[in-house]
């Protein structure tokens, strides 16, 4: 399993936008062939700052889905919102305790 972390930064204009369409696009992303796990967060002290977390089959998967018509184009209608440049780890999970 391949876990996906993308931290994002919007305006405070645009963070209404950026919610509403995830709203739209999480099922379809959730959904994608791969996929098995989607979140996403807002920082509790900067509301401009979301992560997005999604564990992935692996990273032929999650290259299948950034390549794809889908990720095209959610990324276009989301990255013209952002005012830092989004940063993006590929991560394996070592340990989880509940």
């Amino acid at each position: 399993m391949l876990v996906r972390i993308v931290k994002l930064g919007f305006d405070e204009k645009h963070i209404d936008t950026f919610l509403t369409n995830f709203e739209t696009d999480k099922t379809t992303i959730r959904n994608f062939e791969g996929c098995n796990f989607l979140e996403l967060y807002q920082d509790k002290n900067n509301p401009t700052l979301f992560f997005t977390y999604s564990y992935w089959d692996d990273e032929m998967a999650l290259e299948r889905y950034r390549n794809s018509e889908t990720f095209i184009k959610i990324w276009n209608k989301t990255k013209v919102l952002f005012n830092i440049k989004p940063e993006a780890w590929s991560v394996h999970k070592l340990a989880s305790l509940k």
